[in-house]
């Protein structure tokens, strides 16, 4: 699935991922491939990431902590996340 991960100030992340996990408002949850569309909000916490492989901006990348090759994560203040069609879109503050 594709994961685009945008901020007010650009674009973070946008690239092909196994799982995505994030803080929602009533707990933590994980989206996978093929996932039901769902829109959520979200709160302060952690952002995990899974893909086999991560090709970050040079300007972004120092928002990212390396987990281990294939999971990094970010942290956000709140936001919202849309999966629709195998496309995750997290508008993060």
């Amino acid at each position: 699935m594709i994961l685009e991960i945008v901020s007010p100030e650009a674009t973070l992340f946008k690239g092909e991922v196994t799982s995505v996990s994030l803080p929602g408002v009533d707990g933590s949850f994980q989206i996978l491939n093929n996932h039901a569309p769902i829109v959520s909000i979200l709160k302060q916490g952690t952002v995990q990431i899974a893909a086999t492989s991560f090709k970050f901006e040079k300007d972004v990348v120092e928002k990212f902590t390396k987990v281990n090759d294939q999971n990094y994560t970010l942290q956000i203040n709140s936001g919202t996340i849309e999966m629709k069609d195998n496309k995750v879109i997290v508008l993060a503050d």
